[in-house]
């Protein structure tokens, strides 16, 4: 269970093998501050398993670059392509078994479950979501690329999950 502490930091991750977007968010009492965010792209040239071998590699790097202490993992959505989804499970597994080695809590949430935190409707629109990430954290723009403003919105049901948690103790 995630302790009560007034500061923490988030990494919300949007898992997938040519782009995994990320963002680290500061949650301090209730301000949620976005610290950085990008995506890690991996070659298309390369096999699968070197794919796999650049995301640990660098997942390992964004977990020593701030103090994590909650990890927000998107989970699989199955759209038509069984193939592109199966290596999106790969890459999954890979970045959720890299965290798990160092210790830090996963949250995990559906698209579903992003969509209605952030918008109050399930069936919001990737802009949408886009938006509500950059008037929640007041930013200037929508993050870019798609996958770290992914992110961000995961990282944010992370905090405000955690924000639940910490209440209810």
């Amino acid at each position: 269970m995630l302790t009560s502490k007034q500061e923490i930091i988030v990494l919300g991750l949007d898992p997938g093998i040519a782009d995994t977007g990320f963002a680290f968010l500061l949650k301090n009492n209730q301000v949620l501050t976005l610290l950085e965010c990008g995506s890690i792209k991996t070659a298309k040239n390369l096999k699968l398993a070197d794919r796999l071998l650049v995301l640990e590699s660098a997942i390992k790097k964004l977990l020593v670059k701030y103090p994590v202490d909650l990890v927000s993992i998107e989970k699989l959505f199955f759209a038509r392509n069984v193939t592109t989804g199966i290596d999106v499970a790969q890459a999954r597994g890979v970045i959720m078994l890299t965290v798990a080695k160092v210790g830090k809590q996963i949250l995990e949430f559906t698209p579903l479950q992003v969509k209605q935190t952030l918008t109050g409707s399930g069936a919001a629109q990737k802009r949408q979501v886009g938006l509500m990430v950059k008037t929640i954290l007041k930013l200037a723009k929508v993050p870019s690329p798609d996958d770290a403003a992914d992110a961000a919105a995961v990282a944010i049901c992370g905090a405000w999950f955690n924000q639940k948690l910490s209440q209810v103790q």
